[in-house]
C-alpha cells in the first residue's frame, strides 16, 4: 500500500478564496500529482511545495499530470522544474502514462 503524506499547498498565512473558502488546500504526497485538482491561480505555488515535500520524503521519480490543453500548465510546470535545483531531469511521459499531458521528473538524492 502506498503511503501518503499531506502538506498545505500554500504558505501558512495564505488561504484559498472561493470555492474552497478560508481553509487551505491539502495535497496528498505520492509519486503522482494531478494538477486538475488545483485552482489555476495556485498551480505554481502548489507544485513548488509538492516538489519540496516529495524531495524531503525521498521520492526520486514523480509524474505531474497537467493535461494537454493548449500547453499553459505544461509551460508553468516546465518553468518551475527548470529552476528547481534538486530536479535532475524531466520530460514528457510515455503515451500510456499521459504523453505530453504529463511530465515525468527525476529528483536528485
Amino acid at each position: 500500500m502506498r503511503q501518503t503524506h499531506t502538506i498545505k499547498s500554500a504558505m501558512s498565512d495564505k488561504t484559498f478564496s472561493e470555492p474552497f473558502g478560508p481553509e487551505p488546500l491539502y495535497i496528498p504526497i505520492t509519486d503522482v500529482f494531478d494538477l486538475h485538482s488545483v485552482p489555476a491561480r495556485d498551480v505554481a505555488e502548489a507544485l513548488e511545495q509538492y516538489l519540496i515535500e516529495a524531495h524531503r520524503l525521498g521520492y526520486q521519480g514523480l509524474r505531474v499530470i497537467h493535461g494537454r490543453g493548449i500547453g499553459v500548465q505544461r509551460e508553468i510546470v516546465r518553468g518551475i522544474l527548470s529552476r528547481t535545483p534538486f530536479v535532475e531531469s524531466y520530460g514528457d511521459a510515455p503515451a500510456e502514462a499521459g504523453g505530453w499531458g504529463a511530465t515525468l521528473i527525476t529528483l536528485r538524492r
